[in-house]
């Protein structure tokens, strides 16, 4: 049996998809990370997943799309990594929007933007992504994002400027006071999922008006700082791939129609679309 895996992963959260003549699998983990996680970090999350020792051997190829994978030695990272537990593997290593646009674009060109834990944005001519000046991170970007959202209902709550009917369900849902919350932020690991999990509280209130703005003036600011970048953006689709454009579509849809962006495809999970795009181009029928 040759398998084939291909992943999608944020910070948070990495899915997984695999073929075999005989066989298709999926399963999730952690995210992977290279800011974050070292090789050998990398393979003791699947030195964990007794489930997988049965195919570590099997798996000939994998194509692994993922955040912070922007540069070779970020590559290396997670090659070398992944290589401890699939030994016998040709792995193939690329950044997250390579992996959104072919779910997205397939070979198509357009503007790709991450709207999940964190944000980018890229153009794509139809093969190639093109490198920006984006992704800058959770402190020093990812305007729209999880991260950012997190940063701003944690703020808001802890300077008072949160309403008192939000703050008083803030305090009792996460009962996180000043110290623990700048502990995490500063001192703890995976500070951005940390952050971006403060960003759910909006989903169950987003129809009050503070929630409301909030959202709205954070994909009003991605829309500025980063798609409004590319001169030609009212006349390309613009597709987005992630949890927080998935779960805020109808506010971001809105932002987009203001701005004269033609909204394309909204995935919550970029993963199936890869996996296809991947099988096609590899010409293996599934």
């Amino acid at each position: 049996m040759v398998m084939i895996l291909v992943a999608d992963s944020g910070s948070t959260k990495t899915d997984w998809m695999g073929y075999s003549a005989d066989k298709s699998i999926s399963f999730s983990t952690q995210g992977i990370n290279p800011y974050f996680l070292n090789a050998q970090d990398i393979f003791k999350i699947f030195a964990k997943m007794k489930d997988l020792e049965d195919i570590a051997a099997k798996v000939k190829e994998i194509y692994f799309y993922g955040a912070g994978c922007s540069s070779p030695d970020k590559h290396e990272v997670i090659s070398n990594g992944l290589s401890l537990f699939f030994t016998n593997a040709y792995i193939s290593v690329d950044n997250d929007l390579m992996g959104s646009a072919y779910a997205t674009c397939g070979d198509q060109k357009g503007l790709i933007s991450i709207l999940g834990t964190g944000s980018n944005v890229s153009y794509y001519d139809g093969s190639t992504v093109h490198e920006s000046n984006y992704g800058l991170g959770y402190i020093l970007g990812d305007e729209g994002a999880g991260t950012y959202f997190g940063r701003k209902m944690i703020t808001s709550y802890l300077y008072g400027h949160m309403p008192e009917e939000l703050s008083s369900l803030f305090g009792t849902e996460f009962k996180a006071d000043r110290e623990t919350i700048i502990t995490h932020v500063y001192q703890k690991p995976y500070p951005n999922t940390y952050l971006a999990g403060f960003s759910k509280f909006m989903s169950a209130h987003k129809d009050h008006p503070f929630i409301l703005k909030t959202l709205t003036d954070g994909f009003q600011e991605f829309i500025d700082t980063n798609i409004k970048s590319f001169e030609d953006y009212q006349e390309l689709n613009c597709h987005f791939v992630g949890s927080i454009a998935f779960y805020y579509q109808d506010i971001l849809k809105e932002i987009c129609v203001k701005n004269g962006i033609h909204v394309g495809k909204i995935l919550q999970k970029p993963i199936e679309g890869i996996f296809n795009y991947i099988l096609k181009r590899e010409g293996i029928a599934q």
